[in-house]
């Protein structure tokens, strides 16, 4: 009796602790049969508050946010070899991690390479390096993504090696094309099944056809890591010029930002995470913590309690585990004469590099005036508000981003400073005549759409791509009814700008 009681009661502990683990695993987001455990996936589910906020344009039906495009018809195996190289590369990184496993696949601007072994970065190359010729001999973009292509971190190329589904070739006298220009913010996360870009172009065929309109579009996505707009002027040049088409979107607002640009002198020291708590949990309950969501929970439970009782001694008080890191003081001098509210475009000392982005954008514009098209600027999203309390695990990429890479500025300065960019983007597309895809107007500072402080994460990807679909209707509708979209296409149709990467061998020592 005694020892059938026993396991009824061994029963049913094991029971409901595999049932609790179940529900933690669902709560948390962990995979249901993860073993150990991967991490928790990212959120892919937008609250329904932020959906109703997203204004609907004219014949949108709201439903259609959960529709999907299509899976790309390009997705094939990753070479074995490119696996090989790309583990290798992640295995072995070097010390100041300027070389990605990424990089190694990169097909890279022979004049921007020059001598690989003189490079910061390439020097680190595993052997060997994939090159191109630029057609302008120009040593931007510095690099490409090579066509027709599936890569180990799950990005999917086209023929001219731009993410996504193939290109209509030639376009269809019925397609309006549409290109996204930018740099990893308008590329998206690789792991994403698709970019915001592709979403906003699926929903906007959904809506020709709900309105029964003979006309298909194609939107693309020009948009590539760690590029400036100098970079993006090139592509624009090079790539995007011989598709053609008929409107390009510009987006781009953090590869220049540099709020060091209204410091009057940057204080000495480099950034310092603050006071760390000494291993709380016992040994085996971090062990058991990398394979059970449940032992992570009260991991994380006394990780939280440690973070609380060390910044709590050292501030002297009650201190916020996620809130902003002590910062040392600085003086802003906000440049004279500059009016932060409207901002003079021509103004000598613009801060965060807006003149030279101007000039870029000047020089995008000229270049798709001259084959007829249009461009459109938008407003780029900082995670970042004054007073910002995040969580220490879910957000510690935000965290990290705000506090060390943009150390030592304040939350509330590079709040002022994305704003007043922003700004200045909305006049100078307002004083040129063109378009502007207000993204920060619609999109919410809710840290759970995003993986660090720039960039979106499932969720904020397809909320951002209802936004951008939302606004580009009206756009869409102005020139439909005036009869300039879609475009003629020239005859012949020019080809498209690919390319075929070679393999170089390089040895640095």
């Amino acid at each position: 009796m005694i020892l059938r009681n026993a396991l009824l009661i061994l029963v049913s502990v094991v029971f409901t602790t595999v049932m609790a683990e179940a529900a933690v695993r669902i709560i948390d987001g962990y995979r249901f049969f993860g073993f150990p455990l991967d991490g928790p996936m990212e959120q892919s589910e937008v609250p329904a508050m932020w959906l109703d906020k997203v204004p609907l344009a004219p014949g949108v039906d709201r439903a259609w946010f959960t529709d999907d495009p299509p899976p790309l018809p390009n997705r094939k195996p990753v070479p074995q070899e490119w696996q090989r190289l790309f583990h290798q590369v992640e295995d072995n990184p070097p010390s100041d991690g300027s070389f990605r496993a990424i990089d190694a696949l990169r097909a890279w601007n022979s004049r921007f390479a020059g001598d690989p072994c003189q490079s910061r970065v390439l020097r680190h190359a595993p052997g060997q390096l994939f090159l191109y010729d630029p057609v302008d001999g120009g040593a931007l973009p510095p690099y490409r993504f090579p066509p027709n292509a599936t890569f180990p971190n799950f990005l999917v190329t086209n023929q001219i090696g731009w993410r996504g589904a193939p290109i209509e070739a030639p376009r269809g006298p019925r397609t309006v094309r549409i290109v996204f220009v930018g740099s990893s913010v308008t590329m998206d996360a690789p792991h994403l099944p698709f970019a915001f870009t592709e979403r906003a172009g699926y929903w906007l065929n959904k809506w020709a056809a709900a309105r029964k309109l003979d006309v298909r579009f194609e939107v693309l996505n020009a948009g590539r890591e760690s590029i400036d707009s100098g970079a993006i002027a090139a592509i624009v040049a090079t790539e995007v010029l011989p598709l053609r088409p008929d409107l390009v979107i510009y987006h781009e607002g953090g590869n220049q930002f540099r709020p060091a640009s209204i410091v009057e002198k940057m204080p000495a020291g480099e950034a310092a995470r603050p006071p760390q708590p000494q291993a709380s949990a016992p040994g085996w309950l971090q062990t058991a913590a990398r394979w059970s969501a449940l032992a992570a929970r009260f991991n994380a439970a006394l990780r939280i309690a440690g973070f609380e009782s060390a910044n709590t001694s050292a501030s002297g008080g009650k201190a916020d585990i996620g809130a902003e890191w002590p910062k040392p003081d600085y003086r802003v001098v906000w440049p004279e004469g500059l009016d932060e509210a409207d901002p003079d475009l021509g103004h000598p000392h613009l801060p965060v590099n807006l003149d030279v982005i101007q000039r870029d954008l000047d020089r995008i514009r000229g270049d798709l005036k001259g084959i007829g098209a249009e461009l459109a600027l938008s407003s780029f999203i900082w995670m970042v508000k004054d007073g910002l309390v995040l969580d220490p695990n879910r957000h510690r990429y935000i965290i990290d981003q705000l506090n060390m890479a943009n150390w030592p500025f304040r939350y509330r300065d590079l709040a002022r400073l994305a704003a007043f960019q922003n700004r200045l983007l909305a006049k100078y597309a307002r004083v040129h005549d063109m378009p502007f895809i207000d993204f920060a107007r619609d999109m919410p500072l809710d840290p759970d759409l995003f993986i660090d402080a720039v960039h979106t994460n499932k969720a904020g990807s397809r909320l951002k791509g209802w936004v951008a679909f939302n606004q580009l209707v009206p756009i869409v509708e102005k020139h439909l009814a005036d009869r300039t979209w879609p475009s003629a296409f020239p005859s012949p149709a020019p080809a498209l700008p690919t390319f075929t990467p070679r393999q170089v061998p390089v040895s640095c020592r």
